[in-house]
């Protein structure tokens, strides 16, 4: 209470802000619900943001911009005062829908887990964390482009289902009651100014500012996360599924051993397997969220400041997983000189998470696969015992996360400058302990230490020069500086002397004889690894804006770009982008009144793709590891250190030139009938070309690939942002609908050395081609009998050299040549939506508010894996691979059974591997997202002393309803791949109360 005491205090002496430039914006601001549109003139002084300084992006014009703001997409904007009610805690969360043209994966409902975004669809193939990492947007925060965590950690897993480490969703560290403002840019008229980073395109974020009062803030909400209902299943359900395949499948339907029965269905009285199936009770439950943010803001003409404190929680409702968050935000203004301004920033984050305990994760986690013939039970009292054991041991996770910056801005009038150091830091942290009585007799223990930094410096000057009224100029010249580092240390071990010394087993003291040679754990049980990646980036641009007479403007950027990650003789890459627009209101609606707005705008321009990975810059190289067990742990044999070809990972040659994408736009934005009607076209051309690829070639020299550059692939598709003011503000019941829509489609257009198709494991990629469809048999049926199964000159119709029997999938024979192999599998179906967007609608009855927000995908199918498996019961039985772990969700019925058809399980052919049409799903959705009501109290509540300007309270209730064709348990818990593996958890239905207060 003295520390608020004081900084209120502090507040009261402050009563006025400084201004620096002026703004021409547009924006979309929600009055507790309902949506209106204000445009703000660009020759106002600052009231429009008093405090711009603090709000200058790194690598953005800090003069006034009005020609570049002229020539934004509406399409970019977001409505945050909606954003900040939703019971989330990452970015991405926030964002689904909520832009055209942002696509967001969230394949797990378990809070703080990575999620992925995508802006005008994927520009490279997903084979693995390495691509899914190049096609991420930029993410830039009051100018501090955000640093994620490197995927280059998976080179060291087997199983690479989860990153080493807390795996934790930095993102997650952006606590949405701070934000000002979310723009999605997209294309290189928005995007071109930060450089090849944002290739992909960019989310910038600016946060709120000093005001020019003393101003507090309080907002809060706390609900609940319920989970959904579920059907659980025990042995008896398990048994009578499996009977119908041994029924008709074997001579007499008896079960043998020898028909890979499994021993915990073998004793129908056993009431652990054939008892309750209650294990629900324990796994899936409601739980709390909550979040509590404050802040206080003020100052003078010499100085302000806003500084800021919050914490959230976001219980998930699964095996107790949970997050906590507690950030903190200062911001200082200082003008010492009327000609002369300073601003700094420092923005912290703790986030420690409580994680899942599928058997699974762990196992892939521990690298060591015990047997796994008998599965958890669904009695509640067993998986009860069966938890109780991770309380022996732990599983810490937490994340730090800081960021900042400090900016010196000199106005000299025409002339601007400004130089800004920003620093961006994450640390994550994961210890465990496993006792033995999880691991059949073997403890484990690991340690993780791992950080990301990133630190930019930037200079940018402008001019700008007035011909005459007609005539006006910006000229910016600019440069960056950036540098990455990111680091990890890891260290693993088995089968420690007992289950009580668990502590530090992995760090020994270095003053002590045994520091190499640790007692706890046994020298050669003991695994060490740490790692490093840098990269340096230098850019230098110019940038001429042009306007005429208001009407005609026009843009002109060129760079110069230098990364380390390119090889030393292709070090440069030079980009230039076009802009220009036309306000044909003024030229040929100015007199009409039911025309308010109406401009054209276009792009087009050339940016070079920022390489990720560093192991690409010198040409061929060797590595440390030289294992043969499947695990990467042996640097060294017999104790000798050691190198080899990294012949797995593929050649690298000289010679390797940059990436780049052409990139081309053009849009129209409207306000008609009296501002009723908002209208925003977007169509665009991505075409990404001269990527890298491993391409089968150079066996003779071990290698199984060679990286090569000439992958190219074209994403088209339109934009559309439409809102309309159904009922107007002024009348007793007022109803603003907008709708947000993105049509997508992406072309395989070439691949390196001129080849038409390259198959990569169980995808195919195929010139002219979706780079996200499934590589799929043809399911047409079953061969009820032999005589049933086609003949060719004698010879029946075979699956890779097996010929097809009676209980055989029937498989088109694409090509007709009486042989199903790899030649019939054809391209199906897109794991990215082809449509995609949000619908919001905003009610208002006096101070009442009423908000709808659905979210939907259309056009993407899915592969139900996790119905393979189920089906695959016979090949997956008793095999102690990773694939065979079977969680407690086992015991939990998803899916449609009816559907599939009864094959013969135990044929050669594998009759249900995955990669087939049978397990393609439409996975097309709606979802009523977010169903709010809220009351504006501010009115009721004006105090004399107390200058109240916001008391708002309200209620709401997230992920309603889902409506879908999808079989599975929910058609957004699915990765990257396209593959449900059914190990994604629930996303809650929520409800919750809060309120805000500004003051």
């Amino acid at each position: 209470m003295r520390i608020i005491a004081i900084i209120t205090f502090l507040g009261v002496l402050c009563t006025n802000t400084y201004s620096f430039g002026n703004t021409a914006t547009y924006a979309r601001v929600s009055t507790h619900g309902s949506l209106r549109v204000a445009f703000q003139d660009s020759t106002r002084k600052a009231a429009i943001d008093s405090t711009a300084i603090d709000t200058i992006p790194v690598g953005v014009v800090p003069a006034k911009a009005i020609i570049s703001k002229r020539l934004k997409s509406k399409t970019n904007d977001t409505d945050v005062d909606k954003l900040s009610t939703f019971p989330a805690v990452s970015l991405q969360q926030y964002l689904k829908g909520a832009a055209a043209g942002l696509y967001v994966q969230e394949p797990s409902g378990e809070p703080g887990t990575v999620q992925n975004m995508f802006i005008h669809g994927t520009s490279q193939p997903l084979l693995s964390a390495r691509e899914l990492y190049a096609t991420q947007p930029l993410v830039v925060i009051d100018g501090v482009p955000m640093v994620q965590e490197h995927p280059y950690a998976f080179d060291i897993q087997q199983y690479k289902f989860d990153r080493i480490g807390p795996a934790t969703n930095m993102l997650a560290g952006i606590n949405f009651a701070n934000i000002k403002s979310v723009e999605v840019l997209k294309g290189l008229d928005g995007t071109a100014i930060y450089g090849p980073k944002a290739a992909n395109g960019v989310i910038l974020i600016t946060t709120k500012s000093a005001g020019t009062r003393r101003r507090i803030t309080f907002d809060t909400y706390a609900g609940v996360a319920t989970p959904n209902a579920v059907t659980t299943i025990n042995g008896r359900f398990e048994n009578n599924f499996r009977k119908q395949f041994y029924n008709k499948y074997t001579a007499n339907g008896s079960f043998s051993p020898n028909d890979n029965y499994p021993i915990f269905l073998s004793d129908s009285l056993s009431n652990d397997y054939y008892g309750p199936a209650n294990w629900n009770d324990v796994y899936y439950g409601s739980s709390a969220v909550y979040s509590v943010n404050a802040s206080i803001s003020g100052g003078n003409e010499l100085a302000n400041f806003r500084f800021s404190l919050g914490n959230t929680k976001n219980g998930g409702v699964a095996d107790k997983t949970n997050l906590d968050r507690y950030d903190t935000r200062f911001l200082i203004n200082m003008k010492p000189l009327k000609w002369l301004a300073f601003s700094a920033m420092v923005n912290g984050n703790r986030i420690i998470r409580a994680r899942n305990r599928n058997i699974r994760d762990r196992l892939a986690q521990i690298n060591y696969i015990p047997d796994l013939s008998t599965p958890l039970t669904p009695n509640k009292v067993k998986y009860q015992q069966y938890l109780g054991q991770f309380g022996s041991g732990f599983d810490d996770n937490k994340s730090n996360l800081v960021n900042g910056y400090a900016k010196f801005a000199i106005d000299l009038g025409k002339f601007k400058f400004i130089t800004t150091l920003a620093i961006d830091y994450n640390e994550g942290y994961r210890d465990i302990f496993y006792p033995r009585t999880l691991l059949q007799t073997t403890n484990y223990a690991s340690n993780y230490f791992g950080y990301n930094q990133r630190a930019t410096i930037d200079n940018v000057a402008t001019y700008s020069h007035d011909i005459n009224a007609d005539n006006k100029f910006e000229f910016t010249l600019g440069n960056t500086f950036q540098y990455d580092f990111h680091r990890y240390t890891y260290g693993y071990a088995y089968k420690g002397s007992n289950d009580f010394i668990k502590l530090n087993l992995l760090n020994s003291d270095p003053s002590k004889p045994e520091y190499l040679t640790p007692t706890v754990y046994r020298s050669q049980l003991v695994y060490k690894f740490l790692d490093k990646t840098r990269s340096n980036v230098t850019s230098f641009y110019g940038k001429v804006d042009y306007s005429f007479k208001g009407t005609y403007n026009f843009s002109l950027l060129l760079r110069a770009d230098a990364s380390s990650t390119q090889q030393p003789t292709d070090r440069w890459y030079y980009s230039p982008v076009l802009t220009a627009g036309w306000d044909l209101k003024r030229d040929f609606f100015a007199e009409s009144k039911s025309v308010s707005e109406l401009s054209v705008r276009g792009s087009i321009g050339r940016m070079g793709r920022f390489e990720n990975f560093d192991n690409y810059s010198q040409g061929p190289q060797y590595s440390a590891f030289i294992g043969y067990t499947g695990n990467l742990i042996t640097p060294g044999y017999n104790g000798i250190a050691a190198l080899a070809r990294p012949y797995t990972a593929g050649y690298v040659p000289y010679n390797l030139k940059w990436a780049y994408t052409d990139q081309a736009s053009l849009g129209l934005d409207a306000a008609l009938f009296n501002k009723r009607l908002y209208l925003s076209l977007n169509a665009y051309y991505k075409h990404d070309k001269n990527m890298l690829l491993g391409v089968p070639s150079a066996a003779e020299y071990g290698y199984t690939t060679v990286i090569k550059n000439g992958m190219a692939i074209r994403n088209t598709g339109v934009d559309a942002a439409v809102t309309g003011v159904i009922l107007p503000a002024g009348s007793k019941v007022s109803w603003t609908t907008s709708l947000n829509v993105n049509l997508n489609k992406n072309t395989l257009t070439a691949l390196p050395g001129g080849l038409n198709q390259i198959a990569m494991g169980d995808r195919l990629l195929k010139v002219g081609s979706s780079v996200d469809s499934y590589w799929l048999l043809n399911n047409q049926g079953i061969y009820n009998t032999d005589a049933e199964v086609p003949s060719v000159g004698g010879k029946k119709l075979a699956y890779n050299g097996i010929a097809l029997k009676a209980g055989d999938p029937r498989w088109q024979d694409v090509n007709g040549d009486n042989a199903i192999t790899d030649a019939d599998r054809t391209l199906q179906g897109h794991s990215l939506p082809t449509v995609s967007g949000g619908w919001n609608n905003d009610f208002t009855y006096k101070r009442w508010t009423l908000g709808l927000n659905f979210y939907y995908n259309l056009g993407r199918k899915l592969m139900n894996q996790e119905m393979a498996n189920r089906f695959d019961f016979y090949n997956r039985e008793g095999v102690n691979d990773i694939n065979s772990a079977r969680d407690i969700t086992y015991w939990e019925k998803r899916g449609e059974y009816s559907k599939y058809p009864i094959y013969n399980p135990a044929s050669s052919v594998a009759p249900y591997q995955v990669n087939q049409s049978l397990f393609l799903e439409d996975a097309s959705f709606i979802k009523l997202r977010t169903l709010s009501i809220g009351y504006d109290l501010t009115s009721k509540f004006k105090m004399k002393y107390i200058d109240l300007q916001k008391f708002y309270i309200y209620g709401s209730v997230s992920n309603v309803f889902t409506m879908t064709k999808y079989t599975g348990q929910d058609p957004e818990l699915v990765n990257y791949t396209g593959y449900d593996t059914g190990y994604g958890m629930q996303i809650p239905r929520t409800f919750v109360l809060g309120v805000k207060l500004d003051f």
